[in-house]
């Protein structure tokens, strides 16, 4: 039973750390983005088309569709958060209205050109893309180590990528000028300015790179939880993972910890219904545990918190 807790509870945590990464890059620059949620489930929508039409041509037994579609997730997920980098950065908008109409839009768009694709070029009257089962591989020798050894058994193939996307995301965040400036334009802006750096392009690439990770993290869901893209699966995971962020006091390390303790309370919450033998509707209220969770954590921490100073604010040039 533990081993399953472990591996199920990574294979959930990951993907919700991944993506908080991104809520991290967007907001440590100044840029307050509940838009995850949205960005996921539109970076997956890409993904799992490419995969579907590649798996068309090439069969469902070659890997080729399932790398394609964790790249085309990032980079459809990247190209949507344009939207909400325009609309904060270029145009001044607010940003907690435009994340919630950003999530809004997708939910409702995605729903309704999956349906279309399936009905026009697939023939099929769904409101899913199936595909398929992903490969899981076990670390000989490793995986024998008594509780520690579940952590390399079962892998995903995407929790590998995302644990080398995530030292990359921490390098570049903590240990290049890049990281530097980007930290910076979230407490104090106007230095950056005066400095000669473009505070807009600075926020515009940050929140680009949460939508691109933010894709990715929605297309290992869609890997992991039912082997189907669609829509629905997607509903609180962005918000869970702000949650993480948040709780993690918008730092990579610490935010890890907590999507840790979300996933392994979902994953062992289950394992528990499971093991006790109680009917199927208790696992559907197991699910709420992580947020049950998260309202308990950020009632006692949250006045702990210490968010960017400049967290939100729109960013005028002419005041100084």
């Amino acid at each position: 039973m533990l081993d399953k807790v472990i591996i199920d509870g990574l294979s959930f945590a990951l993907p919700l750390f991944i993506m908080a990464i991104g809520g991290i890059y967007s907001e440590r620059s100044g840029i307050t983005n509940l838009a995850l949620e949205g960005l996921q489930g539109a970076g997956a929508f890409i993904g799992a088309l490419v995969a579907v039409l590649l798996m068309q041509t090439m069969g469902a037994d070659s890997q080729i569709p399932y790398y394609a579609a964790m790249l085309f997730a990032m980079i459809g997920g990247m190209l949507y958060a344009m939207l909400h980098a325009l609309l904060c950065v270029k145009f001044k908008a607010n940003q907690v209205i435009s994340g919630v109409v950003i999530n809004i839009l997708a939910m409702a768009l995605t729903a309704f050109l999956t349906k279309v694709i399936n009905r026009v070029v697939f023939a099929a009257p769904s409101d899913k893309f199936v595909l398929g089962v992903s490969a899981r591989w076990t670390i000989p020798g490793l995986s024998s180590i008594p509780v520690l050894g579940a952590v390399f058994k079962d892998i995903y193939p995407f929790e590998l990528i995302i644990v080398v996307v995530a030292v990359i995301a921490w390098y570049v965040l903590y240990k290049t000028k890049y990281g530097l400036h980007l930290r910076a334009c979230g407490d104090n802006p106007h230095a950056v300015d005066a400095a000669g750096i473009d505070v807009g392009k600075i926020r515009f690439t940050a929140v680009m790179v949460s939508g691109a990770l933010s894709g990715l993290a929605g297309m290992c869901f869609a890997y992991s939880i039912s082997a189907n893209y669609s829509s629905a699966i997607y509903v609180g995971y962005g918000y869970l993972s702000i949650a993480a962020l948040i709780f993690g006091n918008w730092k990579i390390v610490p935010t890890l910890a907590a999507c840790l303790l979300f996933g392994f309370a979902k994953s062992g919450g289950y394992q528990l219904v499971q093991t006790l033998g109680m009917p199927s509707s208790y696992s559907d209220l197991v699910m709420i545990l992580p947020y049950v969770l998260t309202l308990l954590l950020l009632v006692f921490f949250s006045k702990h918190n210490d968010a960017p100073k400049a967290l939100g604010e729109i960013y005028d040039k002419g005041k100084r």
